[in-house]
């Protein structure tokens, strides 16, 4: 019972949710969908394979994580990176194995997911941008992946750019509160190698235009007024709360705490894109 326990938290089940969340909304943004068996399918495979992809994080970044986050499962010693390795295999392989049921355009971006998750752990994390790129990229995928299986794929997009532009800024801020430990394997970081200022300048920058652009939906007739409502009083608000803590008190701490209430912002995107829908 211990040991399951510990490979539950190893997943970070609450990712996993908001990750199968993202495939439900891409689907119904782009209602109707094809079966709602389909639609099922898409949510486990998306969360198991996000799943996958954090275990496979851990087990590369057991060096830093002893130094930004030992409270963690490896860090820990309750958990061998060979019982890591092998559980990310098999959360990773029973998501893309799920998508083989949807379609196959479904098992490409399944796929490619997991590849990329891989490459970014062991690779591209590393390095200067690419990382956070490839990150929000996979995230933007969970909302095409559910829109594959609804009628309507290109509005997908929408939620999409949105998570896309959500992640990369806190991907940035989130490598500036790892920043002690990231030094120690030099990793190319942007708060490493341009410095923390110009990191939270491109994390403003970027947050800007994401709220600039939440705007754009309910003024083509997209989305409905709850959309506009959520959006403007809890998502940007909390953006633009981020931004200015952020500025203000530049600690670790802060930063973790922040890291941790723009989760919630993405939830109540989630949300907010979900009523506009109704």
């Amino acid at each position: 019972m211990r040991k399951a326990k510990i490979y539950f938290e190893l997943t970070r089940p609450r990712n996993n949710l908001i990750a199968a969340l993202a495939v439900l909304v891409g689907a119904l943004v782009s209602y109707p969908v094809e079966s709602v068996l389909k639609l099922t399918l898409a949510c486990f495979s998306a969360g198991l394979i996000s799943a996958g992809g954090y275990v496979i994080n851990d087990y590369f970044d057991l060096d830093t994580d002893r130094v930004n986050k030992p409270q963690r499962p490896l860090p820990r010693g309750e958990l061998s990176r060979k019982s890591a390795l092998n559980f990310s295999l098999l959360l990773s392989g029973a998501g893309v194995a799920l998508s083989v049921f949807i379609k196959s355009s479904s098992l490409a971006v399944a796929s490619v997911s997991v590849f990329l998750l891989f490459l970014y752990s062991s690779k591209l994390k590393r390095e200067l941008f690419v990382g956070n790129v490839v990150v929000s990229l996979i995230c933007a995928f969970a909302f095409l992946y559910g829109g594959l299986v609804g009628s309507n794929f290109i509005l997908s997009f929408i939620p999409a750019g949105f998570a896309f532009l959500f992640h990369l800024g806190r991907e940035i801020l989130k490598d500036a509160e790892d920043l002690k430990g990231d030094l120690l394997i030099n990793a190319q970081t942007i708060p490493i190698v341009l410095g923390k200022r110009m990191a939270f300048m491109l994390v403003t920058f970027i947050f800007s235009i994401l709220i600039a652009l939440t705007l754009i939906p309910y003024l083509f007739n997209i989305f409905s007024f709850f959309y506009l409502f959520f959006v403007i009083f809890f998502v940007d608000a909390i953006l633009i709360y981020a931004v200015l803590s952020m500025w203000k008190d530049p600690s670790q701490r802060n930063l973790g705490r922040l890291s941790g209430i723009l989760k919630l912002g993405m939830l109540l995107g989630i949300l907010a894109i979900f009523l506009g829908r109704l």
